[in-house]
């Protein structure tokens, strides 16, 4: 159905990329996962021996590096494309 040329040009944001305010929040959450984990593996080092223990320190010395270099990684912008919408007839949707 074409559009008449009086009626107002409506726009879908759905194909909007996300907001910056919510990619730090996931990259808040990332960081702070990691750093429970590495909370997780200290606790480790004081109930566990031999391999797993070793393995429970190399975690917690390299946990932050990992998770600093994840928490500064900002996901690339992709520009959105904005596409229009017709908008429906009122009418039609009266009769039903």
């Amino acid at each position: 159905m074409p559009r008449a040329k009086n009626e107002p040009v409506v726009y879908s944001v759905t194909s909007a990329s996300t907001s910056t305010t919510d990619d730090q929040d996931q990259r808040v959450r990332r960081y702070l996962t990691m750093m429970g984990i590495r909370i997780a593996c200290f606790g480790l080092v004081f109930v566990t021996s031999g391999w797993l223990r070793w393995t429970a320190v190399l975690a917690a010395v390299f946990i932050p590096y990992v998770a600093v270099v994840l928490a500064n990684a900002v996901s690339p912008r992709q520009p959105g494309s904005i596409q229009s919408v017709v908008p429906r007839d009122d009418t039609q949707r009266l009769e039903q």
